[in-house]
């Protein structure tokens, strides 16, 4: 369970967001959207205890083990394989090498990198390494998993077979999400609930939107549903408002 309550960020003299609340309960998909400025990912930042807020708080509950980032770019030091990258996590945990290994080897092979785990950074293509960022944090099964645009440098093809699979492993492990996208589609595709931030500074919650179609879902197959069509065309009008025609294309 996560909570983020009456939460006050910011870097300068005004605020960026300002008495922001918003959940995340256990097994829930939650997507944060909003115009460019509105402190999407100052709340991740926030969450994990990388930015210290103003006032407010944040409550994690129900796990002893510190959430799960994706990060919009990749941190993977580039003096190590892709399958030592992987496994580095587990081996901070005190896994066996051969065990951590192992995992990680199973989990690039999921993300189509099979074969891959001895190159290094340098030697894999930019959607290459975010599939191993992807597995680096998966590999050690967070209850939570934070996540900031994390599939925004990936092909179509490829981005909607990693969400898929990303969305399989959540709904079949209970996993709690918190996903910050521009991606509209994708929001709705995989959530259970939408958060729609106002422009900044001083962004807030302007409205939060319920995806009722049922579970387990598929990424193509969900677009079809009827309450599908609906609900994004709402979203997109409010987030235009909220936007205004000077910003829309700042936005996008």
């Amino acid at each position: 369970m996560l909570r983020v309550l009456d939460l006050v960020l910011g870097y300068g003299h005004e605020p960026v967001v300002e008495k922001v609340s918003l959940e995340v309960s256990g097994g829930k998909f939650v997507s944060l959207v909003g115009p460019s400025g509105s402190g999407k990912t100052s709340i991740l930042r926030a969450i994990t205890g990388l930015l210290t807020p103003r006032a407010g708080h944040v409550e994690l509950n129900g796990s002893q083990e510190s959430p799960g980032f994706l990060f919009q770019d990749d941190a993977l030091l580039p003096w190590r394989t892709a399958r030592e990258n992987v496994a580095l996590g587990l081996r901070i945990r005190k896994a066996s090498k051969i065990t951590a290994l192992t995992e990680a080897d199973a989990w690039l092979n999921r993300l189509g990198l099979e074969g891959f785990g001895g190159r290094f950074p340098h030697e894999l293509s930019g959607g290459q390494r975010k599939r191993v960022a992807i597995a680096q944090v998966l590999v050690l099964k967070p209850k939570l998993l934070l996540m900031d645009e994390p599939f925004a440098s990936l092909d179509a093809i490829v981005r909607t077979r990693l969400t898929q699979e990303l969305l399989t492993w959540v709904e079949r492990e209970h996993l709690s999400v918190l996903l910050v996208t521009h991606d509209l589609e994708e929001a709705l595709t995989v959530s259970d609930t939408v958060y729609l931030l106002s422009q900044g500074p001083r962004a807030r919650i302007r409205n939060s939107y319920t995806v009722s179609i049922p579970r387990p879902r598929d990424v193509l197959t969900t677009r079809q549903h009827p309450s599908f069509a609906p609900l994004l065309e709402r979203l997109w009008k409010d987030m235009f408002d909220e936007a205004g025609p000077a910003r829309f294309e700042a936005m996008k």
